[in-house]
């Protein structure tokens, strides 16, 4: 059988990141996909932050970064808008599927090995590595002294390597996005997102723009939540003939894990990252930036583990302890924000986008307390129903 260093499972955003990262330190990579092609469905809204990339080191191209965004609006239920203008370029909404053949392309280029159409059947392990076992045009079995695995978030390859995952369903939401074209919004370079019980329960109407009147509109609702993501989106475009007009040219679905961070996420011979690993952010869903730089911090855990030659969970849980210092901390604090928000009715939403300005609800999301109790103190003066609110938020 073929053998390498390291297999990635899973060619995403998380799995291409991490086999060009692990190729660039000189280790020999396998990555395989089950799909037959790279970036193909895509089960994203396409929005990225410039921080992210400049963190990254991933110069944006207009190949793949399809739309700058300079901002987001925010609608509560009675209609009126909160915009957050920064002024400059803070993101882009990106064409994913070239971006993650962009990401793909790095990955050989660095010396790894990518296959497509290759889907795994079976991991085992044996004296020294893993067997991992492929049903491909042909059937193939691979050895590597560990495997990432990137497979999504029921994760079937970490439990098949005796690492449980599992999510409740209120830690999933559930999405259905359409790309049209042909539609009138206004303001190219902001994303607008629409908050309501009864617009999207546990969650948000997005429109992320593409282009002159092309873009992404989609929703996200709690998967526990009766009735479809699919009925809200429709009803929601029903009433907005500006929207109704366009044309469908895609439509993307799927579940995105919003909570259920895990504490552990290796194993002997196993590194879990991206959604795998639930690395997302619970308030709006993104997860591409989180999942790479987790891509990086476990391609450097692995280098030092090849170089002792010691695969076991106990070298490997320094990448536990280096993510949660860096980024599992903060999304467990969001966590319990996107928790408070889901207690929040409609009137909530509207006593909120009447009394924040966008840097305001920003600095309130981000978790900063001193910060926060010197805005609600100075709010609740001349704003006293945001008492309410507020307990709900500093409860959370």
């Amino acid at each position: 059988m073929d053998k390498y260093d390291v297999i990635v499972i899973g060619g995403s955003v998380a799995g291409l990141r991490a086999a060009e990262q692990l190729a660039n330190r000189g280790l020999n990579v396998l990555c395989l996909d089950k799909k037959q092609e790279i970036g193909v469905p895509k089960q994203c809204g396409e929005g990225i932050s410039l921080g992210h990339l400049q963190k990254l080191g991933i110069k944006p191209d207009r190949r793949w970064a399809s739309q700058k965004i300079n901002g987001a609006i925010l609608y509560a239920p009675n209609g009126s808008a909160v915009e957050i203008d920064f002024g400059k370029t803070m993101g882009f909404v990106l064409e994913r599927k070239a971006f993650e053949k962009h990401l793909a392309k790095k990955a050989a280029k660095a010396g790894a090995t990518v296959k497509v159409k290759s889907n795994v059947t079976e991991v085992k392990r044996t004296e020294g590595g893993v067997i991992v076992s492929v049903c491909d045009l042909f059937a193939n079995t691979y050895f590597a002294k560990a495997i990432f695995a990137c497979d999504g978030p029921q994760s079937v390859i970490a439990n098949k390597m005796g690492l449980p995952i599992s999510i409740k369903p209120e830690d999933l939401d559930s999405g259905i996005q359409y790309e049209m074209a042909g539609i009138e919004f206004e303001k190219e370079k902001f994303i607008h997102l629409w908050f309501g019980n009864d617009i999207a329960p546990r969650g948000y109407v997005w429109l992320f723009p593409k282009g002159k009147q092309h873009a992404n509109v989609g929703i996200g609702i709690g998967a526990h939540i009766r009735g479809s993501a699919k009925e809200y989106l429709d009803k929601w475009i029903e009433v907005r003939p500006e929207i109704k007009k366009g044309s469908i040219i895609e439509v993307n679905s799927g579940v995105i894990p919003v909570g259920g961070l895990l504490k552990k996420m290796t194993a002997d011979n196993l590194i879990v990252i991206g959604d795998a690993a639930h690395q997302v952010n619970p308030i709006h869903g993104g997860g591409m930036g989180i999942a790479m730089e987790a891509a990086d911090i476990a391609t450097s855990v692995f280098e030092k583990a090849f170089q002792k030659n010691d695969f076991s969970d106990a070298t490997f849980d320094e990448y536990n302890r280096i993510w949660w210092e860096r980024c599992g901390n903060k999304l467990m604090r969001l966590v319990q924000i996107r928790k408070m928000m889901e207690s929040l009715n409609d009137n909530d939403f509207n006593t909120i986008a009447e009394a924040f300005t966008g840097e305001e609800i920003l600095t309130i999301q981000s978790g900063d307390f001193a910060k926060i109790r010197a805005i609600i103190l100075k709010k609740l003066i001349s704003k006293p129903a945001l008492l309410k609110v507020m307990l709900k938020y500093l409860s959370a």
